[in-house]
């Protein structure tokens, strides 16, 4: 097992297993994604729109625009990130669109897999569907029966999990979640009335002393630090986490709030990094905004950034369309 996915193991909420798939396989190919982007320290911007454009289906539609109409497209998107219609894009208004952005193509992707899990189209996705598309078959575990495997009792830990997260998205009671609660299912980080499910499930798992806060201690698990060696890299990391990214207040312990940012990350960080390297490379009079002019002389650049999705935006109307 890669440390990291053993390290997420340990320590996190876990929505589903092919996060922690995804996880480790990320973490082995991160050497060699990072060569190619940055081959001898420099950027290749052309590696961002050959692998985060999309599919290649939206690679060729993105070649297939003309200049004008790529130089059209971006113009108005330029007036739409634009918030206050001074003319220039802050890194406040590149970060607001970016998490849009996000957003956007989280709530598409969501709607894409209703429709794959809906397998009898009655317009509800049932929890024995949810199971199909997933596992091929319906599975059943007793609450209350541990297995002695420890990888299928920690499956079946997980699978208990998504059943209770299923059950509490579906506010109607219905056979079924609808498209808005498996959107909130499946993104329980966008629907408020989930959020207050999503704090209490974390605090179940890892308050071992429930006094309704997570320590450090708690927030790394299982793990027994050996004094006779080093810690290991993703302890070190996941520390510097805790201390600096979660715990506002420097109190030593999590509370809700600060718990909510651990299990359920937003992409505002992201976002904001993104916007910060943009205007970094684009803003040619250091006036730490960017102007239309600035931006279209730096176009190819725009377009390999999150602020367009990698170009992406240029193929959706939802962003260069006059009404948004």
């Amino acid at each position: 097992m890669c440390p990291r996915l053993a390290g997420a193991m340990r320590l996190g909420p876990r929505p589903a297993t092919l996060g922690l798939l995804l996880l480790c396989a990320a973490a082995a190919g991160a050497g060699e994604a990072e060569e190619l982007h940055y081959p001898r320290g420099e950027h290749r911007a052309d590696y961002d729109r050959e692998a985060l454009l999309g599919s290649q289906e939206e690679v060729d539609e993105y070649v297939k625009l003309t200049p004008e109409e790529q130089h059209k497209r971006l113009k108005s998107i330029i007036k739409k990130i634009d918030l206050d219609s001074d003319g220039f894009l802050t890194e406040s208004e590149l970060s607001s669109w970016i998490q849009m952005s996000f957003k956007h193509y989280a709530m598409q992707e969501a709607k894409q897999q209703f429709v794959e899990y809906d397998k009898n189209s009655d317009g509800s996705v049932s929890w024995d569907e949810y199971n199909i598309q997933m596992y091929d078959r319906v599975i059943d575990f007793d609450e209350n029966t541990a297995l002695d495997d420890t990888e299928e009792e920690s499956f079946r830990q997980l699978h208990l999990k998504d059943k209770k997260r299923f059950e509490k998205a579906n506010q109607d009671s219905g056979p079924g979640l609808n498209l808005e609660e498996f959107i909130a299912f499946e993104h329980p980080e966008e629907v408020d009335y989930m959020t207050e499910f999503v704090i209490q499930e974390a605090l179940e798992e890892h308050d071992k002393n429930g006094d309704g806060f997570v320590s450090l201690e708690e927030f790394l698990g299982d793990y027994r630090r050996d004094p006779t060696n080093e810690d290991p890299e993703w302890l070190l990391v996941e520390k510097d986490r805790f201390l600096n990214d979660y715990d506002k207040d420097a109190d030593g312990r999590l509370d809700p709030q600060e718990l909510l940012s651990w299990v359920v990350p937003n992409n505002q960080g992201i976002a904001q990094e993104e916007a910060l390297h943009l205007i970094d490379e684009v803003d040619l009079n250091s006036d730490r905004k960017l102007s239309e002019a600035e931006i279209l002389e730096n176009q190819d650049l725009f377009l390999t950034s999150e602020a367009t999705d990698y170009g992406r935006q240029l193929q959706d109307e939802y962003f260069y369309h006059d009404e948004l």
